[in-house]
């Protein structure tokens, strides 16, 4: 194990990736796989490690977890074959739900940290669980969390502002917040977009879904004044591409305007423009933002970058500062970084439906508010 005083020099032989057009393949590249299986291996062993005996998969052994970052490492273990573990995260969700439909923004072992709401979190469990039935083909387990699905969709669009954006969170008594986050948004569109398919797919018809996500995709692109300025943090600028509410050749415009800000060449994303803290999972994001938008070896090379924050045993650091590469915070490995970086891997390389998830291929085009049908754009 490598300790937080320690220095590293970044991966060196990378195109800059700060600059608009696509680059050809990067050669140290098999395809656009980044991990070898026993590596894929090595890092769902590592994040089954941290699950608690109920199912919570927390940031790091003894650290807190959230809903969301809880279903993206079920994400990463369903994709990895490890499905038992995956399931008991389900089913951590589905015991800890309230009746309203939400969870708590964060968890310790024995209870609630923050019991504020967050829809953005509550939602994102459509998306968690539209990934498992792609990867595993599994219609009972579909069925058995339509109703976690359905309420949770309902509470964060309930919490819908007259913009079409999304209340970033709500006191535990339902009061909301009057402002609204575009990631959060963001990633909330996507997640409807998950559960209609999920409704779709059980024979349920929610067209009062639909016509919500086409209003959060219309907030995202034409009323930025509807969020609360973040515009120095990088998942401002490419979650809108990542959730597919800017694709086509809107998202690489998007992409390539701020890409000289974001992207330190070799090394990954900054997770804000002025300053030089590298982190993995928005690393990981980001390379997911690219391929989304047809720009797949782009989004391969980006990838790659996140080897220098991975140790022997499959785990990632959370992040770097650069030129130095000091792991912070605290020398923090987490759940969520390992997760992004084999949920990503997957899109980038894998085979079967759930590859394509992020690409949109696994939902109906019929309500994107920006034209997203020509993603294609390598061969």
């Amino acid at each position: 194990m490598t300790s937080s005083s320690e220095h590293y020099g970044a991966p060196r032989g990378f195109a800059d990736l700060g600059t608009a057009g696509e680059p050809e393949p990067f050669p140290g590249l098999k395809g656009y796989a980044t991990l070898t299986p026993v590596e894929v291996q090595a890092t769902a062993s590592w994040i089954a490690s941290l699950q608690l005996p109920d199912g919570l998969i927390p940031w790091y052994k003894g650290g807190h977890g959230d809903p969301w970052n809880h279903v993206e490492a079920a994400m990463a273990l369903s994709v990895a074959g490890w499905t038992g573990e995956a399931l008991r995260a389900f089913d951590w969700l589905r015991s800890n739900q309230h009746d309203d439909g939400s969870w708590c923004r964060y968890y310790l072992a024995d209870g609630v940290e923050d019991p504020r709401r967050d829809p953005n979190v509550t939602a994102y469990v459509a998306t968690g669980a539209w990934w498992h039935f792609l990867v595993t083909g599994d219609a009972d387990f579909l069925e058995g969390i339509w109703e976690v699905v359905d309420r949770a969709i309902t509470f964060a669009l309930g919490m819908q502002l007259p913009s079409g954006a999304v209340a970033w969170s709500a006191d535990p008594d339902g009061r909301r917040a009057s402002s609204a986050l575009l990631t959060s948004t963001s990633s909330i569109y996507h997640s409807v977009r998950a559960a209609v398919c999920i409704a779709g797919c059980l024979g349920y018809d929610r067209p009062d879904w639909e016509l919500a996500a086409e209003r959060i995709a219309e907030a995202v692109v034409e009323s930025p004044e509807s969020f609360t300025p973040k515009d120095r943090w990088a998942m401002d600028w490419y979650y809108p591409v990542l959730s597919g509410a800017v694709g086509g050749q809107a998202g690489r415009d998007r992409l390539d305007f701020r890409s000289g800000e974001f992207v330190m060449a070799g090394v990954g994303v900054r997770c804000v423009a002025d300053q030089p803290w590298v982190t993995a999972a928005e690393t990981a994001e980001c390379a997911i933002a690219f391929d989304s938008v047809g720009l797949k070896s782009r989004g391969a090379e980006l990838l790659s970058t996140t080897r220098h924050m991975r140790e022997a045993d499959g785990s990632y650091w959370t992040g770097c500062v650069h030129p130095e590469c000091i792991r912070y915070p605290g020398g923090e490995r987490t759940t969520y970084t390992a997760a992004a970086v084999l949920i990503a891997e997957h899109c980038l390389s894998g085979a079967g439906p759930a590859s394509g998830l992020f690409r949109g291929e696994t939902f109906p085009a019929s309500y994107d508010a920006v034209e997203t049908s020509d993603t294609t754009v390598e061969t």
